[in-house]
């Protein structure tokens, strides 16, 4: 296809695993032996990034993300499989690649834009604005061994941004920077992407949220899912929390319907009654159950819109088939993206509740001032757990179980911000 600028198909990468040291000399010496395991990095894994897209790749550390972009990058060859590049890339990617430290940071940037296709001319006019962006001062004279890993950060970004790239490929070298450079950065990459392709590697799922229209989810070097960030990051975030994913949750459902009926029942129709209001993801050992989720006002009425800075109550109804000894309740509130807000439970917040007898109900208020948030819808995740705040085993989890509207009628412009600012003066002074 003529507009897609990165296609990658069905690539493996394998390394061999040896015990020993010997082993590996026996295996050459021997014919037809083997004394090695193969590892699996990256394993048939195939997909597409057209021209001005931006898209992230995320996944636990060890699933294959930055084996993936060093294969793209052409720093590591794919055992099979094939990857087609279609324009100029620039990468950063893990701290110092493509650098040599004995060398000073002028000859870096020289030798990482020969490296990178470029000519000297087109390196020399590009200079100025690297070393403006990495504004390291005259340490650019000394060798990068001396430098911080920040130091190091912002002279990679500077040269890898800076080089006209049609390709910018960045994996999580960033986290290391300074958050004023972090901005910059950020505020760089916005710039580029909207005329060219961007492969962006992170664990700031607020990040991959803000920039990529596409996200591809890796996993022990597969690629488990893909789709836009809102939906799949709420999961991811689940996962990386609690270890469960979608699938994983319908089959541990040991409740007398499927998990799909399980999502529809009284939690979604206490919530409002919106076409995106659906509990996606509810897991846990189920010896505690959520039988219905409520938002009332703070005189006991139901009520499906709120204002900022109101008083709300969060009910919550539970049924028991276990005794729960020491029982943790809590609740996230999240932006339409999946950024968590809010985040508190009963432990974090020092309220003891006593333990859940076998096959009883209770119901349980949260009483609280709903945030200064700008008028947008917000899903609330509840959770019961069993334990203490550092060791604990998730009871039941529903994510979205309410999804609460916000209104306000204060008008703001876009780019106002996520909070309001409630109460405030100005005066002169």
């Amino acid at each position: 296809m003529k507009d897609v600028t990165i296609e990658v198909k069905n690539v493996v990468k394998v390394y061999k695993l040896y015990n020993k040291p010997t082993d590996r000399l026996k295996e050459s010496l021997i014919k037809n032996s083997c004394y090695h395991k193969d590892f699996y990095a990256v394993n048939d894994v195939s997909f597409s990034v057209k021209r001005g897209e931006t898209v992230g790749i995320i996944g636990k550390n060890g699933a294959g993300k930055s084996t993936m972009l060093k294969m793209i990058t052409g720093v590591l060859a794919p055992t099979s499989g094939e990857i087609t590049l279609s324009g100029h890339v620039s990468a950063l990617l893990e701290l110092g690649t493509g650098f040599d430290a004995e060398r000073n940071g002028i000859d870096n940037i020289y030798l990482n834009g020969r490296i990178n296709g470029l000519s000297k001319k087109e390196i020399e006019d590009s200079m100025d604005e690297i070393l403006e962006f990495a504004d390291i001062g005259d340490f650019v004279y000394q060798p990068i061994k001396t430098y911080s890993s920040g130091m190091l950060v912002r002279l990679a970004f500077a040269t890898a941004i800076n080089v006209k790239p049609e390709i910018l490929i960045v994996d999580e070298a960033l986290s290391v920077g300074d958050v004023r450079f972090q901005q910059k950065c950020y505020r760089k990459i916005r710039e580029f992407k909207e005329n060219g392709t961007v492969l962006f590697v992170s664990h700031d799922t607020g990040a991959i949220s803000s920039f990529c229209d596409r996200v591809i989810w890796l996993d022990d070097g597969q690629i488990y899912k893909e789709g836009v960030p809102g939906e799949l990051l709420k999961e991811y975030l689940a996962y990386m929390r609690y270890e469960v994913k979608a699938e994983d949750s319908k089959e541990n459902d040991t409740g007398e319907t499927s998990g799909e009926e399980n999502t529809q029942g009284d939690l979604a129709e206490q919530a409002e009654e919106t076409s995106d209001n659906v509990c996606r993801l509810q897991f846990g050992n189920k010896m505690a159950q959520f039988v219905d989720i409520r938002l009332l006002n703070e005189y006991g009425q139901l009520i499906s819109c709120v204002k900022p800075g109101q008083a709300i109550i969060l009910e919550m109804e539970v049924d028991t088939k276990e005794q729960i000894e020491f029982p943790i309740f809590g609740f996230v509130i999240k932006d339409r993206l999946g950024n968590e807000l809010v985040v508190t439970n009963t432990a974090l917040d020092g309220w003891e509740v006593s333990a859940l007898e076998k096959d009883r109900e209770y119901k349980f208020q949260w009483r609280f001032n709903f945030p200064e948030f700008h008028a947008d819808e917000y899903p609330i995740d509840v959770a019961l757990a069993d334990g203490t705040y550092q060791s604990h085993e998730q009871i039941h989890f529903v994510s979205d179980a309410l999804i609460i509207k916000c209104v306000d009628e204060r008008l703001y412009p876009e780019g106002r911000g996520r909070y309001i600012l409630n109460r405030a003066e100005f005066v002169q002074c």
